[in-house]
């Protein structure tokens, strides 16, 4: 009978350890899964920036352009009035 009770403590002994590895291996599997579906957002993140980035400098070059358009215009106008006025001073 000591060799049944020894038997039966070491099969729960194994039971015990077959179940922790196999919750050691399912953790693992999740880490490595969220660690996957945090490297596709970080990867997302990159590509979002890099097109925000872009769109920026888009921006500010029609920016700087409105600007120099702008300065143009107000240049043009100046001149306009200023010849306007030489003309009605005649």
């Amino acid at each position: 009978m000591p060799t049944d009770k020894s038997l039966e403590l070491a099969i729960s002994d194994l039971k015990s350890a077959i179940g922790g590895l196999e919750n050691a291996i399912d953790a693992r599997a999740e880490r490595q899964r969220m660690g996957a579906e945090v490297d596709g957002e970080v990867r997302r993140v990159h590509a979002d920036r890099a097109r925000l980035a872009q769109e920026l400098d888009q921006s500010e070059f029609r920016a700087n352009r409105l600007e120099e358009v702008n300065r143009e215009v107000s240049r043009r106008l100046v001149t306009a009035m200023e010849t306007i006025r030489a003309v009605l001073d005649r």
